[in-house]
């Protein structure tokens, strides 16, 4: 599986804003996406402007189709100007779980 770890600095005037818009991100990519297993949203417990995204994909491509998807494309058009900084971003390339750990979680990303 591909993961993908991004921190985003936000502006502190936009952090509820900010929170509403990601939901539909998420669960676009959750509810519409056959390759996306994983899609966390976290806040950082000291230095609240800053947020963490976890998500986990079939393989890079599943991440390339979320990149084209409208929920995606929206998203980025409300938050990019909450931006306080550019966001960062590391790719992996997960162990644990396994594959089929992963395909067997998929059904249980829907019960938000």
């Amino acid at each position: 599986m591909f993961a993908i770890f991004v921190t985003i600095n936000v502006k502190e005037e936009h952090l509820d804003e900010f929170t509403q818009a990601s939901f539909g991100d998420a669960q676009g990519a959750c509810r519409d996406e056959p390759g996306c297993f994983r899609f966390d949203i976290n806040q950082d417990a000291d230095i609240p402007t800053r947020f963490y995204l976890y998500e986990v994909y079939r393989d890079e491509a599943a991440f390339q189709d979320h990149i084209e998807t409208p929920h995606l494309k929206k998203w980025i058009s409300i938050v990019k100007p909450m931006f306080e900084t550019e966001i960062e971003k590391v790719t992996m390339n997960t162990i644990f779980p396994s594959d089929d750990g992963w395909e067997a979680q998929k059904p249980g990303l829907l019960n938000w």
